[in-house]
């Protein structure tokens, strides 16, 4: 690894080699979206490259599709697929029970992806740790019908949850609004903290016009979190803490330097 790489791209990097650990040739793993889980997937392209590593990747987005094929993984659909061994995706908040908030806007593949596993693993940087969800947006992903509807409603659902913030913004790409892999809209909500994740995230879900949102409840297994100093983390939502290591390897010329935020 390059000596020149951020703190936060270092504990990226250390947490996406550790989660390669897991997978087996053979295997069927989901491949997430985002800066994290892409580096995992370029972690995967060189083991199998140079380690002879065959497995089957179900990607989460276009955009993940296509560096999986880059790099030379086996990419093939979920029905082709059918179940999961394992998924891996990282996340922009998680809390002490492994509650995630993803913000990306590909969170319904991202869903659909994760909850057809065996078992998911989300890496991270120490900074995504907090104790209550909420600070990062939560994304709500709504058909571009009756958007407006859609918005009010969401709106006057949010006065009697338990949350401190009740601003909504649809997510915009330039002039237009942004757009899903699945041709949807995404309405971010700024909730500051939402109290009862689980309870946000069934209420939101009832509402006409809404699709999916970025709450991963009771999804996650494993969570593993990177350093800027190299450490890395292991936790399980059973066992606890489970490993904690260092690596030392940061040496030059490694081909994630191009891999960014």
């Amino acid at each position: 690894m390059p000596q020149d790489l951020s703190p936060i791209d270092k504990a990226k990097f250390v947490a996406a080699k550790t989660a390669c650990h897991y997978v087996k040739s053979g295997m069927k793993v989901g491949l997430g979206t985002g800066s994290t889980a892409a580096w995992l997937v370029q972690c995967l392209g060189e083991k199998v490259r140079d380690e002879g590593l065959r497995i089957q990747g179900v990607p989460t987005s276009t955009r993940t599709a296509q560096l999986a094929r880059e790099v030379g993984i086996e990419v093939i659909s979920l029905d082709e697929a059918k179940w999961l061994d394992l998924t891996i995706d990282g996340a922009d908040e998680y809390d002490g029970d492994f509650n995630l908030i993803k913000g990306g806007g590909a969170l319904l593949q991202e869903k659909i992806v994760a909850t057809a596993s065996d078992q998911v693993i989300i890496i991270a940087d120490v900074s995504k740790k907090v104790e209550t969800l909420g600070s990062f947006p939560l994304p709500v992903e709504v058909i571009p019908f009756g958007l407006q509807t859609t918005k009010t409603l969401i709106e006057e659902t949010l006065i009697g949850l338990d949350v401190l913030g009740q601003n909504t913004q649809l997510r915009m790409n330039g002039d237009a609004p942004f757009i899903t892999d699945e041709g949807n809209y995404i309405l971010d909500l700024n909730l500051i903290r939402i109290s009862n994740a689980k309870q946000v995230s069934l209420v939101l879900n009832q509402i006409p016009g809404v699709v999916e949102n970025g709450l991963f409840i009771d999804i996650c297994d494993t969570v593993i979190v990177g350093y800027g100093d190299g450490r890395v983390e292991v936790g399980d939502i059973t066992d606890g803490v489970v490993s904690d290591n260092k690596f030392d390897f940061f040496d030059d010329g490694n081909l994630f330097a191009e891999i960014a935020d």
